[in-house]
């Protein structure tokens, strides 16, 4: 960090920052671990129908990260999806949950992206097939599928589901991969974390909604559990994308946060969803 945004940040904030990063799954997107590449200098690619994405650097750099930024720059990014220059970003970015996230906490999740090393590594550009590489059509689909505006506690829940729903849907976005999406990309919230075979990678991805005959029947415990070591109540591991999530972000989160994310997951609304 340097200037007026280090002396802005106290040591509270920057750590509190670092503990919202984690939350939000942002290592495990924009640091290429397959090829030995430094924390959030740039990921490894994101394959989808529409192309390749390829996460950027936001390490502090000024001229390949994010350095330059303002926190209303970074603000404007996570809760609009658009770029200092005012560009659309692609939902591939999750900016669509990222969009609930507070302002403060924001501001702690900068400051402790301008308390790491910088690297000078340039982005990896895109790879996305015609029309959608159009930046400008976003807005279009911004106007049919983007829901803005930040998290509204639940008055009708508990504080520990109100917790549980901050955590899982603006930081963690997992319904970003849990929901099904239509044939644009947008997703179907009246199917909200209900799965779908058509998660990242072509994977299936399962039914986190407590509906008894298609959804997750494990106890919160299990599930606690499982969050925290990837183990499954019989005893085998979580693999691929998952094995990820579970090793940097919520394998590392308290366990009060973690039985807030369980105790959301079970007051969800049932959807029965087979695939």
């Amino acid at each position: 960090m340097t200037g007026m945004t280090a002396l802005a940040a106290t040591a509270e904030e920057i750590a509190r920052g670092g503990y919202l990063i984690t939350a939000g799954g942002c290592v495990s997107c924009h640091t290429a671990f397959k090829k030995k590449g430094k924390p959030f200098a740039g990921g490894e690619p994101i394959p989808t129908p529409f192309g390749t994405f390829y996460p950027p650097n936001i390490t502090h750099d000024r001229k390949h990260g994010i350095g330059a930024w303002s926190d209303a720059q970074f603000i404007r990014a996570m809760r609009e999806g658009k770029n200092p220059d005012g560009a659309y970003y692609f939902p591939a970015f999750p900016y669509t949950s990222y969009t609930k996230i507070t302002a403060p906490d924001l501001k702690a999740m900068k400051a402790y992206l301008f308390s790491i090393p910088a690297v000078a590594q340039p982005s990896v550009p895109h790879d996305i097939s015609f029309p959608f590489s159009w930046r400008f059509l976003q807005m279009g689909w911004k106007m049919l599928f983007f829901r803005e505006g930040e998290f509204e506690p639940d008055t009708a829940a508990s504080a520990t589901v109100n917790r549980g729903a901050y955590l899982a849907n603006a930081l963690a976005h997992c319904g970003e991969c849990h929901t099904p999406r239509n044939v644009l990309g947008g997703l179907d919230y009246d199917r909200w974390m209900a799965g779908t075979p058509d998660g990242p990678e072509g994977e299936e991805v399962p039914n986190l909604t407590p509906d008894p005959g298609t959804g997750l029947k494990w106890t919160a415990p299990e599930i606690v559990e499982y969050l925290k070591s990837g183990q499954t109540p019989d005893f085998d591991f979580a693999g691929s994308l998952m094995a990820d999530v579970i090793s940097h972000n919520t394998g590392k989160l308290t366990d009060e946060d973690l039985k807030a994310v369980v105790a959301y997951l079970k007051a969800l609304k049932p959807v029965r969803h087979a695939f």
